[in-house]
């Protein structure tokens, strides 16, 4: 079922009309009474959206309802963003003024054109939910207030997440496989290839990754590679991914054609005895398989390829061998996974009648580990038998008789994630198959579409996005989970990307070479394998109005379409997100600034941007910004200190200091990586009172850290890798003052939880005082050397 995500929306419009910064808006505009009207109106709808949503299925004249709510309520929340807008841009101007530099720097605003011009938008939005409200009553709707789990701090029970290592009832087959891979053929010429075979769920990626990570297949091949292919099976974007699984090229490829790519793949596998995984191949196409398999000639003998897939005919067409085919898990082996995630280790033994009615729900599922993993991280922490005996008896049982219809089966947990949870989960629609998710990065794309709500002023945005995350993981609703120093990475299976597709149709959509047309009424995009979009892409994206995410994934945009980009950042005023990493673009157009909406903003690894527009730091509602990888960005616009509500930064440039950071008092996450020139960071690093994370990486003329670090006492995470110029105990940075030094020795506010130094670091020692001091008592994560 498509989810319209109604509720959602409008709870987000009223939590900022409660929220006491608007309250203090609307008395300074004169628009209280108009904001009053529309806060009673939309929560007499709200009181009804949770049974619309159930209903919705079988009303077509109530899903065109609950679209034109959607659409309203979207409108609301541009119209209060305006007035935030307007009063972050005031602060700006009276706490860095400096006479008239800062006020040109800003376009002038008439506080009564101002009044006119909102008010006159409030009243339409107004009338607008005046109108919903009184068709609401043709739908006999009945008034709830919750829903399933609806709670804005989660009061269920999480358990440690399962180690994706954990792999059950693949051990034999683990072995059949690489005996298979580590018999050299006779014939020197052909290339050996793998099928595994089996229907989606049943662990066919992780059957292979157990053979990948395997010490003996480390020993045996000299050089392993692993591609998703998924349903993509365009030659050039499949040899370019090859080339970086071999950790072969550098940032030009994207520009390179395919003879230029065969060329470098051929050094890449010349001599080399190679592993290579294609995952979830798709396509039966012989052709294609054969143009493919033509370029991965040249490894040594003994090269082997492993494809994984859920189609028999890609067996046939791709083996050398005789395809692996996967079965489901025998019942016991099933059952024991199952009482693994329904339980905590030992508990089920209090609950006989629990694990009894679990005995037949194994049944059901038929071996899948996917689904039996799914249903007992469901029904964890519930030792209700009505609970149970729900998910037994439901109809969706019978849908498991088809392969393809596994997900409406894993449709039984998503159906019983609160509101939120589900938005969140299904916004993660716009990134691709086997995509690598980061913490950090998934709780800031969440933030940047209002999806993570506080219920108390002192809450930190971020560490509700975590128990999000954390809750969703719990329902193992993301995998392949790996702890780094820093974040959690993980990804999504690709029978729950599908259903993240199927709830999200409405909401998100992705285009690439295949498929061309946008549902009506979608409101974030991602524009994915597209090479140099043009006039006619403008064309198609032109037909949706107000886009709230723009994502452009692995597209060659390129300096010869700058102008789709200025005829995208023309048409698209309201986007709170613009991913245009590794686009290759060479200009960010000045019209950058006029996004005021904008909270995310991801430029990472375009390798030829020299120069950033100073205009991009008229976004004062910017949260979070990505530089990383820009390794031709000469400098930093001057005037980065009026991004006040920057929160996130990842940041390579060529300077040999920073200026102006001190100022952005918001930051949470600051991350500076391969700045070559790089010898001071900043000085009045003390002000950043707000920073819980900084990450140094590969600054390898960085001399010093600045004097004022000791002072962050929010300071949580230092990593520092690869600078291996930096002295710790040089601690004065610019100012050589001897008191200075010896005052900064002396004490320390920094209560840091994990320090991690990598990489070489010639100077080092033993920590420094000033680094253990403050932490003696709180340090719990400390790593040391390594790389």
């Amino acid at each position: 079922m498509v989810e319209s995500f109604a509720f959602n929306i409008a709870e987000n419009v009223l939590s900022k009309l409660a929220n006491i910064a608007y309250q203090e808006i609307r008395l300074a505009w004169g628009v209280q009474s108009d904001l009053e009207k529309l806060k009673t109106t939309l929560t007499t709808i709200k009181a009804v959206l949770l049974d619309a949503e159930e209903k919705q299925a079988h009303d077509n004249q109530l899903r065109v309802w609950l679209q034109e709510l959607r659409d309203a309520c979207y409108d609301a929340d541009d119209v209060l963003d305006e007035f935030e807008i307007e009063a972050l841009r005031k602060q700006v101007v009276k706490q860095r003024s400096v006479g008239k530099k800062v006020s040109h720097f800003f376009s002038s605003s008439n506080p009564l054109a101002f009044r006119f011009k909102m008010g006159h938008k409030i009243k339409k939005v107004t009338e607008s939910f005046v109108e919903i409200a009184a068709l609401k009553n043709n739908f006999h709707l009945i008034e709830r207030h919750d829903g399933p789990g609806h709670v804005v701090r989660l009061d269920r029970e999480t358990h440690s997440f399962v180690q994706a290592s954990e792999v059950i009832g693949r051990d034999e087959e683990k072995e059949r496989i690489i005996k298979m891979l580590m018999q050299d053929p006779a014939d020197e010429e052909d290339i050996s290839v793998l099928p595994i075979v089996g229907i989606g769920g049943l662990g066919k990626t992780a059957l292979a990754k157990l053979v990948f990570n395997d010490g003996r297949v480390d020993m045996h091949f000299g050089l392993k590679m692993w591609v998703c292919v998924s349903d993509d099976f365009d030659l050039k974007r499949l040899v370019l991914k090859i080339i970086k699984a071999g950790k072969e090229g550098d940032g030009d490829l994207g520009n390179m054609n395919l003879e230029q790519l065969q060329k470098v793949l051929r050094d890449c596998l010349k001599g080399n005895k190679y592993l290579l995984i294609l995952d979830d191949v798709w396509s039966e196409d012989n052709r294609k398989w054969q143009e493919l398999k033509q370029l991965l000639v040249g490894g040594a003998n003994g090269s082997k390829i492993v494809v994984t897939t859920r189609s028999n005919q890609v067996g046939k067409t791709v083996g050398t061998i005789p395809p692996h085919k996967l079965e489901g898990l025998p019942y016991d082996q099933s059952l024991s996974l199952f009482l693994k995630f329904a339980f905590k280790g030992g508990e089920e033994k209090q609950h006989p009648n629990l694990v009894k009615i679990g005995e037949e729900i194994v049944k059901k599922c038929k071996g899948v580990p996917l689904v039996v993993k799914t249903l007992g991280s469901l029904l964890f922490s519930k030792i209700s038998e009505h609970e149970w005996k729900l998910v037994k008896d439901s109809e969706t049982w019978e849908l498991m008789e088809k392969e393809n219809e596994i997900f409406s089966v894993l449709k039984l947990s998503y159906d019983q994630l609160p509101p939120h949870l589900k938005q969140c989960f299904a916004y993660c629609s716009l990134f691709p198959k086997d995509y690598g998710f980061n913490e950090f990065d998934t709780v800031q794309f969440w933030m940047a579409h209002g999806l993570i709500q506080t219920s108390k002023n002192n809450e930190d945005l971020e560490d509700i996005g975590r128990q999000y995350l954390n809750d969703l993981l719990s329902r193992c609703f993301f995998q392949d989970y790996e702890y780094g120093l820093d974040f959690i990475e993980f990804k999504m299976h690709d029978l729950l990307h599908d259903l993240a597709l199927s709830v999200a149709k409405n909401e998100c959509c992705t285009i690439n070479a295949s498929k061309q047309n946008i549902v009506q009424g979608v409101r974030h995009l991602c524009l994915t394998n597209c090479d140099s979009p043009g006039e006619s892409d403008f064309k198609l994206l032109n037909k949706v109005r107000h886009w709230r995410s723009f994502r452009c994934a692995d597209t060659n945009i390129g300096p010869t379409n700058k102008s789709f980009i200025e005829a995208c950042l023309k048409r698209f005023q309201h986007l709170r997100v613009l991913d245009l990493e590794g686009s290759n673009l060479e200009v960010l157009p000045k019209r950058i600034g006029d996004l005021k909406h904008l909270r995310y903003l991801d430029l990472s690894n375009n390798h030829n941007i020299k120069k950033l527009p100073n205009s991009i730091c008229k976004l004062q509602n910017l949260q979070t910004l990505y530089l990383d990888g820009c390794d031709k960005l000469e400098e930093l616009p001057r005037d980065m200190g009026y991004l006040i509500s920057l929160r996130a930064w990842t940041l390579t440039t060529n300077q040999k200091l920073l200026r102006g950071l001190e100022c952005l008092k918001s930051l949470r996450y600051l991350c500076i990586r391969d700045c070559k020139n790089l010898e001071y960071l900043f000085e009045g690093i003390e002000n950043l009172t707000s920073l819980q994370l900084l990450g140094i990486y590969g600054c390898r003329n960085l001399i010093s850290l600045p004097y004022g670090l000791k002072y962050l006492t929010a300071l949580h995470t230092l990593i520092i890798g690869d600078c291996e110029k930096l002295d710790l105990n040089t601690t004065v940075g610019l100012k050589e003052k001897e008191d200075d030094n010896q005052d900064y020795l002396v004490g320390s506010g920094l209560c840091l939880q994990t320090l991690g130094i990598v990489g070489p670091l010639p100077k080092l020692e033993a920590l420094p005082q000033w680094l253990l001091q403050g932490s003696a008592n709180t340090l719990k994560h400390l790593t040391i050397g390594g790389s």
